[in-house]
């Protein structure tokens, strides 16, 4: 029993001879393969590493400005649609103040919804100039019916201000108030007034809210009045709403004053 388990010295000797085989000496145990990707990488030389760097650099500097006129025109194309967005709104609170007439108070009085005149022969629907009328735009579908938020300065009844557009007014259809040959018209009591046509009006909003300047940042934009030239600049405290224009200095990216759109 114990000669099988006896090793001789020659077996011991083919074992040695084995582990230095390769390389000329022992292998080692937690690096079987010299070549392994097990085996420490190699580092950066100092020159590689500042290739890398300018190379960076040189992308960076390159990027930056194309960064800097892509967020600027994105800026400018959005205060163009939002000036569009704002002059719409004074062209349609325009629109419905065609054919509206004021009760026998005045401006302070409540607002007279005027039946549209009738179409001259071959002519445009609701009257054209010289046909004993005044034209009505299609769009419009309804007329205002208070004359209490305009004032004795604002003769061509265009808002009185940015919030008036936000804050709403009171208005009444065309065709319904074409059919009942409106008098004058109210809000007070929760009701209309006792009048031929007896309608309730009904609030119509023409600007969600005062958007911001995407330039400047703010809520604050240049108002111009129609009894003002616009070459005197932004009015301090105009009687209507004309036209708004930004409040932003400088120039734009195709050369014209942002304060000139």
């Amino acid at each position: 029993m114990r000669l099988l388990g006896k090793r001789s010295k020659g077996d011991e000797v083919k074992r040695e001879v084995a582990k230095t085989e390769v390389g000329g000496g022992p292998l080692s145990t937690l690096n079987p393969l010299p070549f392994s990707p097990f085996s420490s990488a190699r580092g950066w030389t100092l020159i590689e590493l500042v290739i890398t760097i300018t190379v960076l650099s040189v992308l960076t500097i390159g990027v930056i400005p194309i960064v800097r006129t892509s967020v600027r025109r994105q800026k400018e194309q959005q205060l163009r649609e939002t000036l569009r967005m704002m002059r719409g709104a004074i062209d349609a609170f325009k629109r419905d103040t065609v054919g509206m007439q004021c009760g026998p108070t005045g401006l302070g009085g409540a607002g007279v919804a005027a039946p549209p005149t009738p179409a001259a022969p071959g002519g445009a629907p609701g009257g054209a100039p010289g046909a004993g009328g005044v034209y009505l735009d299609p769009r419009s579908r309804v007329v205002i019916a208070d004359c209490k938020i305009f004032d004795v300065e604002n003769i061509d009844r265009s808002p009185p201000d940015l919030q008036t557009l936000v804050d709403g007014v009171d208005v009444v259809s065309r065709q319904a108030s074409a059919a009942n040959q409106l008098g004058s018209v109210s809000t007070e009591n929760g009701g209309a007034t006792a009048n031929s046509g007896g309608l309730i009006p009904k609030k119509k909003i023409y600007l969600r809210e005062i958007p911001v300047d995407p330039i400047t940042g703010e809520r604050d934009w240049c108002v111009l009045s129609s009894l003002e030239s616009a070459d005197n600049g932004c009015s301090g405290s105009p009687p209507n709403v004309f036209d708004v224009r930004s409040k932003a200095r400088g120039e734009a990216l195709n050369g014209e004053k942002y304060s000139d759109w």
